[in-house]
C-alpha cells in the first residue's frame, strides 16, 4: 500500500512537538500542534489547510503567528481545531496586532473548539479586521473533520488543563493497479483522483459514470483497475496526565494505528515528577502503544532534563512497546 499520509516531525523529540502531514497528490497538508514551526518552508506552510492544537501552552501554540504571517493574502481558509478556550486564544493573538491595511485581503480563519460533547465555531475575516464572528455550535462525539479523503477525531484528556489527542484516518485506501491501466489502454492522469473520490463517496454504486479521453465508463466497468483496502491511521497525543481515564481513552483512540506519535516526557524512575507535571512516562507511552496494537511508535516531547541522553527515554518506551 502506498501511503496517502506522508508525515514528518518538524522538530527533534527534545523540542516543541509538531507533526506535519502531507496528503499524497493533494496540494494540502495537516498540522498537529503549532509550537516552533520555523523549520517548515514557506511552501510547506502554504499547504496547511487544517491545524489541530492539543492545548494552548506556549510550546504548542507559539507558531500560530508565524503561520498566520505566511498565509496572509491566501484565499483558502485556515481551519484551527482545539480544546475549550482555543477561540479566545486565537482572538487574543489577533488582537495583538494592528490590522488597518488588510481590508482587501481574502484571509479567513475558522476556529473550532471541542468541549468533549460539542464543537463551537468562530470566524475571523481579514476584511473585517479579524473581529470575531459567531458560527454554529454542533454536537460531536469526537468527529471534528469529515473530509472526502479522511476523518479526524479527537478525545478530550487532562493535562491540568483540557487537552486533546487526535486520530487522522482514511475510511478506506484505494490502490490503482498500473498493469490493469496499461492493459486496458487507460491513461494516467487527473481523472484518477476523481475516480477515487467517487469510489469513496459511494462504494456500492457501480453505475456512476466517468469521462476518460472522451469516452464514458461506469465505475463497474473500471472495477478491475482498483483495489480497496483498510485505510491508513495516524494518531498524535502529547501532554497527558497519567490517569486511568486518560490512558483508557487514549488507548481506544490509538487502537490499530499505523503510526502513533506519543509523548514520553519523563523516565519511569521519575514517575513522581511525571504525576506532578501531568505528563506520561516513557514506560506509560510504550504500554499504551502496545495495548492499542499500533504498528509503529514514535516518541515525541522528551523533557530537557534528559538532553544529554534522550535515547535512554526512547529505549524505555520501545522496550515496553515491544515493537
Amino acid at each position: 500500500m502506498k501511503p496517502s499520509f506522508h508525515h514528518k516531525l518538524v522538530n527533534s523529540p527534545l523540542e516543541d512537538p509538531c507533526l506535519f502531514v502531507r496528503i499524497l497528490r493533494e496540494k494540502r497538508a495537516i498540522q498537529f500542534d503549532l509550537g516552533d514551526i520555523s523549520r517548515l518552508s514557506a511552501a510547506e506552510m502554504n499547504r496547511i489547510t487544517d491545524v489541530f492544537v492539543t492545548h494552548a501552552h506556549i510550546d504548542h501554540f507559539i507558531g500560530f503567528d508565524l503561520l498566520l504571517r505566511a498565509l496572509l493574502r491566501r484565499e483558502t481558509p485556515l481551519n484551527v481545531y482545539g480544546p475549550p478556550g482555543i477561540i479566545a486564544c486565537v482572538a487574543g493573538k489577533l488582537k495583538g496586532y494592528t490590522w488597518d491595511l488588510i481590508a482587501g485581503y481574502p484571509t479567513v480563519i475558522n476556529v473550532f473548539a471541542f468541549s468533549g460533547r460539542r464543537v463551537s465555531h468562530a470566524i475571523f475575516r481579514a476584511k473585517k479586521r479579524f473581529r470575531r464572528e459567531a458560527g454554529e455550535t454542533r454536537k460531536s462525539d469526537g468527529l471534528l473533520l469529515k473530509d472526502p479523503l479522511f476523518l479526524v477525531r479527537a478525545v478530550r484528556l487532562d493535562h491540568s488543563t483540557a487537552c486533546l489527542a487526535f486520530s487522522m484516518e482514511e475510511e478506506c485506501h484505494i490502490n490503482i493497479h498500473r498493469d490493469a491501466l496499461i492493459k486496458r489502454g487507460l491513461p494516467i492522469g487527473p481523472w484518477l483522483t476523481l475516480f477515487k473520490r467517487l469510489l469513496r463517496e459511494a462504494p456500492g454504486d457501480t453505475s456512476r459514470e466517468l469521462l476518460i479521453n472522451g469516452k464514458r465508463y461506469t465505475l463497474g466497468q473500471l472495477a478491475d483497475i482498483a483495489g480497496i483496502t483498510r485505510g491508513q491511521k495516524v494518531v498524535y497525543a502529547t501532554d497527558i496526565a497519567m490517569t486511568a481515564g486518560n490512558i483508557s481513552a487514549l488507548t481506544r483512540l490509538a487502537r490499530g494505528a499505523d503510526d502513533f506519535f506519543c509523548e514520553a516526557y519523563f523516565l519511569e524512575k521519575d514517575r513522581d515528577r511525571a504525576l506532578e507535571r501531568f505528563h506520561l512516562t516513557a514506560k506509560a507511552c510504550g504500554s499504551i502503544a502496545r495495548n492499542a496494537g499500533v504498528k509503529r511508535l514514535s516518541v515525541v516531547h522528551i523533557s530537557p532534563k534528559y538532553s544529554d541522553s534522550p535515547e535512554t527515554v526512547i529505549k524505555e518506551a520501545m522496550r515496553e512497546f515491544g515493537g
